[in-house]
């Protein structure tokens, strides 16, 4: 699947009849005599092709006038894989868009963010996406606003202002224009079964979060577990839980695998921080990944192929910080992940925030890149050149010299990292790929690849694996989950 899939007319046809939810999110069906749009598995009989237009985007369906199905919900579609693929300025303004940044600092922080005019950026996305930053975002607004009409019994007032609304007005306006339905009519189409509960924690919300299936656990969660430190992240009752610093407040996620969804539970200080926390999970769980176009490339190597068929749908597990990883990445340099978690754990419980978790066992928040540039570098148990590489590393995030936040430039992220005294390339591509997101980051020098290319029959060398995984482009990121899982170590098994 390409960029701009919604100009392959007979293809989206042919996706529309055949009710195939792998397009969900590419694209999304306006039908011209109804003036609805779906998305392509929309369960209802499909219109007459010569009835159907299509569009890229939810926003741009409503900016044309067409309201969202209440069969289908089109709205809680899986993002697009292709911000998570791209590094260009689209995605990573879809990306930013997605973290809040509109909501937040309006059109021209967001312009500012990405190192263009607000005219560029508004220019490039009415001509992918058919919408500006400002229709997008309203159109997340809107879907975080019938996300917390349904699931919780907050009065409406505070949900408009939870959902990002300047307005009740406005609020009123938007969820009528978009749903066809005033926010009292929504919450009364409710089952009656499905009761909204007033009990539990205050900023407790639970959620579905949707996938495109396959979805292979295993490595997913078993990575954030087997690696998780203590008072940040745990393994409770089948379900990993973190903490979350968020722009508004703090946060607890719980997420647990389902066949065919993740189930969420969010516990927010701040609920204007909802569209962030679920944007910042799907993210680490990398979820709008499109799992059959990435198999189907890495099957065509005959070595590899085995490998995906025993086990499709592995995803890379990420995070929900990129200053806290790339400093996990440096704490982990050459030892052990038990010695990693616990040189983290220390950190932690000096310089993080603490917080209350009446649920489990999380106390703090991982420490801001702030709080570790002011810490003195002789309370670190590591060696002299280590914490050199530790105490560059958190200055240059703390004064922004290096920003790994989503809207960054990959490649001069890769170069400024490569500068830093004591980052070789495992580091920068580690980082790479679980914290910027890069799909096709590589780390042919690690030994746990290097030893399964050895048992595999691939060449073990890292000038010889290379050129191997050049034809594994532009998924050498999920070929590396595959390499990986051939090995017995706990970050391959989901924790019993």
């Amino acid at each position: 699947m390409q960029n701009g899939m919604h100009t392959d007319r007979e293809r989206c046809v042919r996706a529309v009849q055949s009710k195939d939810a792998r397009f969900d999110g590419w694209f999304f069906t306006a039908v011209l005599t109804t003036r609805i749009y779906c998305r392509p598995s929309c369960p209802v009989v499909p219109p007459r092709p010569e009835n159907m237009t299509f569009y890229p985007s939810a926003a741009a369906c409503q900016q044309a006038g067409f309201r969202a199905c209440k069969r289908c919900r089109p709205d809680t579609s899986p993002g697009s894989p292709e911000w998570n693929q791209r590094a260009d300025l689209v995605a990573r303004a879809m990306r930013l868009i997605a973290d809040g940044v509109v909501d937040r600092e309006g059109v021209p922080g967001l312009a500012t963010r990405l190192g263009y005019s607000a005219r560029q950026v508004e220019r490039q996305l009415l001509a992918e996406l058919g919408a500006g930053p400002l229709a997008l975002a309203r159109a997340q607004r809107a879907q975080t606003a019938r996300l917390l009409i349904e699931t919780t019994p907050l009065p409406m007032a505070e949900i408009a202002f939870a959902a990002g609304f300047s307005s009740i007005r406005t609020f009123n306006d938007t969820v009528r224009e978009v749903f066809a339905l005033t926010p009292s009519e929504l919450r009364a189409r409710l089952p009656k079964t499905k009761a909204l509960s007033t009990a539990g924690t205050p900023g407790t919300l639970t959620l579905r979060l949707p996938f495109r299936s396959p979805l292979n656990p295993d490595n997913l969660f078993g990575h954030l577990a087997a690696t998780a430190v203590p008072g940040v992240e745990e393994w409770l009752d089948g379900a990993y839980r973190r903490t979350l610093r968020l722009p508004y407040g703090h946060g607890i996620a719980t997420l647990t695998p389902r066949s065919d969804h993740i189930a969420c539970r969010l516990t927010l200080s701040d609920l204007r921080d909802l569209p962030v926390a679920i944007s910042r999970c799907r993210r680490m769980l990398d979820l709008d990944a499109d799992p059959v176009a990435i198999d189907d490339q890495l099957r065509t190597d005959p070595l590899l192929a085995p490998l995906v068929d025993k086990a499709p749908g592995r995803r890379v597990p990420r995070t929900v910080d990129e200053a806290e990883f790339a400093v996990r990445a440096v704490l982990g340099q050459q030892v052990s992940t038990a010695a990693a978690r616990t040189h983290a754990a220390r950190l932690v419980l000096t310089h993080g925030d603490p917080v209350d978790d009446p649920e489990g066992g999380l106390t703090h928040l991982f420490p801001t890149p702030e709080a570790l540039a002011s810490l003195d570098p002789e309370s670190l148990a590591m060696p002299r050149t280590r914490r050199t590489t530790f105490t560059t590393l958190v200055r240059q995030l703390a004064d922004g010299t290096v920003n790994l936040g989503v809207e960054s430039d990959w490649s001069e992220t890769r170069a400024r990292l490569l500068a830093l005294p004591g980052f070789g390339p495992w580091t920068v591509d580690v980082i790479a790929m679980r914290a910027l997101g890069d799909p096709d980051a590589f780390l042919p020098t690690d030994l746990g690849i290097r030893r399964a290319a050895q048992e595999l029959g691939l060449p073990s060398t890292p000038a010889a694996l290379t050129a191997r995984a050049s034809a594994w482009r532009p998924w050498r990121a999920y070929a590396v989950q595959y390499l990986w899982a051939t090995d017995s170590h706990p970050i391959n098994f989901l924790p019993v």
